[in-house]
């Protein structure tokens, strides 16, 4: 009974954390790497470092799971690199940047091993059923399946958004993006990154063993969450200050949920969240 209480987690997970430490460590060049390039680019180590290790278990599912997780890190990596040379954006979080660079050494070792902690329970739900004793049956197998249709749906969601502003922004920079996906919610983009990890959380559910198992994923999707809200809050401020004495933004914040849709929720700036 224990046993199964307590399954054990494969020790391969020791070897994802020290690849995220490596990739991650970018952050001490530029702090903000840690949770952007450090971000996208370990979760991508760690699909291949899983894969390979684990190529003779490789499923459907868990290589669908997979794959659907590696076009989302490489596009959104990539994605943020090209970002990252756009003058536009650095003269935007210019002041930030210089804010966060100049925290102290212990206060960035910090948050490269926290956050390379958090990808690692992030990414759980990939070890576990690669590593799981036996695959999806039934309808265990029909939840793995629905994971993996919300992730492609995220994974959409997040790119076409992406490249929607970009070109809107391109046209018209002096504007608030409010076309396409941006009619549904303000934030699509954001809210594609939490449905890809919702997908990878649930292809996992079909198949966790023990309670470590559940706790350490699911504790890796709360706090994706929570920062995603965070980052929500931020955006709503940012454009509050740029867009807040336009009738028509005014307009736009009071018809258009912030991030999650169909549920009337406008604003995020006095709901208290851990992470933001």
């Amino acid at each position: 009974m224990l046993e199964q209480l307590f399954a054990p987690i494969s020790p391969v997970i020791v070897v994802l954390f020290l690849l995220a430490l490596a990739i991650s460590s970018i952050g001490f060049r530029k702090t903000v790497w840690f949770i952007s390039i450090g971000y996208v680019f370990s979760i991508t180590a760690m699909i291949g470092a899983v894969v390979l290790i684990f190529r003779e278990q490789l499923t459907l599912v868990t290589l669908l799971q997979n794959a659907v997780l590696l076009v989302w890190s490489l596009r959104l990596g990539f994605f943020v690199i090209r970002r990252e040379g756009q003058t536009a954006y650095q003269a935007q979080v210019a002041e930030q940047n210089a804010r966060i660079n100049k925290l102290p050494i212990f206060v960035k070792a910090a948050i490269w091993i926290s956050s390379s902690l958090l990808y690692v329970a992030m990414f759980s739900p990939s070890l576990f059923t690669l590593t799981a004793p036996a695959q999806p049956t039934g309808f265990a197998l029909v939840v793995a399946w629905i994971g993996i249709a919300i992730q492609v749906g995220g994974l959409l969601m997040e790119w076409v958004a992406d490249e929607l502003k970009s070109a809107f922004k391109l046209k018209s920079p002096g504007q608030f993006c409010n076309v396409g996906l941006y009619r549904l919610v303000r934030c699509p983009n954001y809210l594609g990154e939490i449905m890809v990890w919702i997908g990878l959380w649930v292809v996992g559910a079909s198949i966790y063993s023990g309670i470590i198992q559940w706790a350490l994923s699911t504790v890796g999707l709360v706090l994706l969450v929570m920062i995603m809200m965070g980052s929500t809050k931020r955006l709503e401020k940012g454009q509050n200050a740029r867009y807040g004495h336009l009738a028509e933004y005014q307009a736009y914040t009071r018809r258009v949920p912030v991030l999650f849709p169909f549920i009337p929720v406008y604003t995020l700036e006095k709901v208290r969240v851990a992470i933001d």
